[in-house]
């Protein structure tokens, strides 16, 4: 595969795992610099009707602290146009448990007009935030303490 000049990729990385490690790990390693977009706590209320675990800031600070990641900021909008033209990427990554979805065929196809590749990196099965989430949930009691 090629090796980009920038590349670029976004995510909520809530409850961190092993899942959004590898997905940083594989998109450094085909970009010299690689930007990742955290989804601000407004914005995945907005897109995902619900509000995040670890706060934003929490988020934002533990992907900057990732050695694979050379620059983190705000994602507060969905629109990947706009984040291109503010930071000029060769190349977007995202989880393969998106690829020919309505959503990122739109955005393939956007990316395409302007000579931006996006690659789908392999998912890793078994772990999310949203099943950390439930795990967690089984163990909680009524008054919503661990048990």
């Amino acid at each position: 595969m090629a090796k980009y000049k920038i590349g670029y990729t976004t995510g909520v990385f809530d409850m961190f795992h092993i899942g959004h490690l590898n997905i940083l790990k594989k998109a450094k390693a085909l970009c010299d610099y690689l930007i990742v977009g955290v989804s601000t706590d407004e914005l995945v209320q907005e897109y995902k009707h619900k509000t995040p675990i670890i706060k934003f800031n929490e988020r934002l600070d533990i992907v900057s602290s990732i050695k694979y990641v050379d620059k983190a900021l705000a994602q507060t909008s969905m629109n990947k146009i706009d984040a291109w033209n503010n930071l000029h990427f060769d190349v977007m990554f995202h989880g393969s448990d998106w690829e020919n979805s309505e959503m990122y065929n739109k955005i393939v196809e956007e990316f395409r007009q302007v000579g931006v590749d996006v690659i789908f990196l392999p998912h890793t099965p078994g772990t999310s935030s949203t099943f950390l989430k439930e795990a967690l949930a089984a163990y909680m009691d009524k008054k919503g303490e661990l048990c």
